[in-house]
């Protein structure tokens, strides 16, 4: 049972906020829900998804900073703000509609020298800082369709570029899109096939780890051992996202090369 629905509108799209059973939800444009915060634990990842967005640990541990392109009600940013002091984060908005409920609706800390939230398009933002990041995380949508700005061949080259050399660009897809075998060829056009992927859930989303540096072979025994750290780290399931990863890799061997 709904108990709570703001709306507002912005740039043609509606944003909506939702309550029920202790769970906040965004949706943008349409009952699609964007962005789920569970109130009794404002800065934990409640929809599995963004968990498994979080694989990229088993890959760059430690990084300095992190682009967030696609705000929603900002999980992913919260829960990189509160669980990894030692990083930055920026994270790109361009729905200012969608910032003001991410602040006053899902606990969004406010900025300081760690956390910065820009108003800008993704696209273009990245264009002006080349080289710079150690992971960009792309999460866009209007509803269940892929914003057409963030998916381009010209956006996943930009993204390349903005990489620094050991980057790692992490892409959240809908696994029943019709475009996306034309999304991820994009993403390995750009990245030359260093590209692994990992399902979510059946016919949920697909989250996409695309690498810029050259190919590196990892074993799936160190990977599972590295997820048994980082589980007791964040308290999120690693052994299972490193088995939803071979899942993906079923047949291609041993190890894992990206």
């Amino acid at each position: 049972m709904v108990s709570l629905v703001r709306r507002s509108a912005s740039r043609d799209i509606e944003v909506a906020i939702s309550e029920q059973d202790g769970l906040r939800s965004l949706h943008l444009g349409g009952n699609m829900i964007q962005s789920v915060m569970r109130i009794a634990a404002p800065n934990d990842l409640e929809l599995v998804y963004t968990q498994c967005m979080m694989s990229f640990l088993l890959f760059r541990p430690v990084p300095e900073n992190i682009l967030m392109i696609g705000l929603g009600g900002g999980s992913l940013a919260k829960f990189v703000y509160h669980h990894m002091p030692e990083t930055k984060i920026t994270a790109v908005e361009v729905n200012q509609q969608i910032i003001a409920a991410a602040y006053n609706s899902f606990e969004l800390p406010e900025e300081n020298a760690r956390f910065e939230v820009v108003v800008a398009d993704g696209g273009a933002y990245i264009v002006d800082h080349p080289c710079s990041v150690d992971v960009i995380m792309v999460d866009g949508f209007d509803d269940d369709c892929q914003v057409p700005t963030l998916c381009s061949q010209d956006f996943y080259d930009q993204v390349h570029q903005a990489l620094n050399k050991t980057g790692i660009l992490v892409v959240n897809l809908l696994s029943r899109d019709k475009n996306l075998n034309k999304y991820l060829r994009r993403i390995e056009t750009s990245f030359n096939g260093h590209v692994t992927a990992m399902l979510s859930e059946v016919r949920g989303n697909l989250v996409v780890f695309a690498f810029k540096n050259n190919s590196v072979r990892l074993a799936w025994k160190m990977l599972r051992n590295h997820a048994k750290v980082l589980e007791k780290e964040y308290a999120l399931p690693f052994p299972d996202f490193v088995s939803k990863l071979k899942k993906y890799h079923s047949g291609r061997g041993d190890y894992l090369v990206i």
